[in-house]
């Protein structure tokens, strides 16, 4: 496995720097495929600078040359430039199968404080997994939901299928049309009938279920596991007014996105009960995925996508 400080000297390693991790930078790209791109180079180049010693980065299509492996096989390009041994890795060598399955329900529309809202987070965070899998020869595939599926990209691993996704992904975060509900519990059962092959199941949702589903969607999870899939949940919220209510203390009305209902209250009399609310929200399905082996990954929209990029690496390198 390759070592984070021992990656060759690669055009793609050093094209960017961390700047491109931060969201209001990305919301000023110009399009699905550049932000990919320079998510994914941004975050190659950090984890040269990070702790993160001995993190599986097999991305440029190298590894470190093992004893018994065959010379011919050794880049020796690569070792003129870096004097390391990389042997090229073959398309055979990786065979994962990905899934990245986005929530596309209106609440996802909310941006808050963030320069980003969640939806188009999610799907800037979809692409640079979709880039990133395809320089490793994955093939990956897109579902979106909202409260059906709507969106079924079957797994690819070209180049020219990589666009397809970039394209629909840049389509899903300017229609802004789709008002309906989330319906992320049956949506989930659906996909696990459907993916009949094992593969590694990346959910990009705000977890905003009818309260009266949630055991629903935590079966849902359950059922995807059952079906043999690995997956990694990542919870996206704006912490700052999604997680922790900080709104002006003043009189108020809030809507909600999904059904138009309203309500009149001011902030500061409920923060402190809103904000427990939240949190055993959120415990209790951290400890729910960790009974069935999910990783649940919570993502503050404000944040840079590294946290997101080290879980997706962190779960492939436990399938390697």
């Amino acid at each position: 496995m390759a070592d984070s400080k021992t990656l060759p000297n690669t055009p793609l390693a050093g094209a960017a720097t961390l700047r491109y991790l931060d969201p209001v930078v990305v919301s000023k790209l110009a399009n699905m495929e550049l932000r990919a791109r320079l998510i994914v180079e941004g975050f190659i180049t950090g984890l040269h600078k990070s702790p993160y010693h001995g993190f599986s980065v097999e991305f440029a299509e190298h590894r470190p040359y093992n004893p018994g492996d065959e010379l011919r096989h050794v880049d020796w390009k690569v070792y003129a430039k870096t004097d390391r041994h990389y042997v090229k890795q073959y398309e055979e060598e990786t065979n994962l199968r990905n899934y990245v399955i986005l929530d596309t329900s209106r609440s996802m529309q909310f941006k808050g404080n963030a320069p980003l809202s969640k939806m188009e987070y999610g799907a800037y965070l979809a692409g640079a997994l979709h880039y990133l899998m395809v320089k490793q020869r994955d093939a990956t595939g897109l579902i979106a939901f909202d409260s059906e599926l709507h969106t079924i990209l079957p797994p690819k691993s070209t180049n020219n299928f990589l666009r397809q996704l970039l394209i629909t992904l840049e389509q899903l975060t300017t229609d802004t049309s789709r008002t309906v509900r989330t319906g992320a519990a049956r949506a989930l059962e659906e996909i696990a009938e459907r993916i009949s092959r094992r593969s590694l199941v990346v959910l990009i949702t705000d977890l905003f279920e009818n309260i009266a589903e949630h055991d629903d969607l935590l079966r849902a999870l359950r059922h995807l596991r059952y079906r043999g899939h690995e997956v990694l949940v990542f919870h996206t919220l704006e912490t700052q007014t999604e997680r922790r209510f900080n709104f002006p203390d003043v009189p108020m009305i809030f809507r909600d996105s999904e059904t138009g209902e309203e309500i009149s209250v001011q902030p500061g009399q409920l923060r402190e009960n809103y904000q427990a609310a939240v949190q055993l929200f959120s415990e209790t399905f951290l400890t729910k995925c960790r009974e069935y082996n999910i990783d649940f990954v919570e993502i503050d929209t404000n944040e840079s996508f590294d946290i997101a990029m080290l879980a997706y690496l962190n779960k492939r390198r436990m399938l390697a």
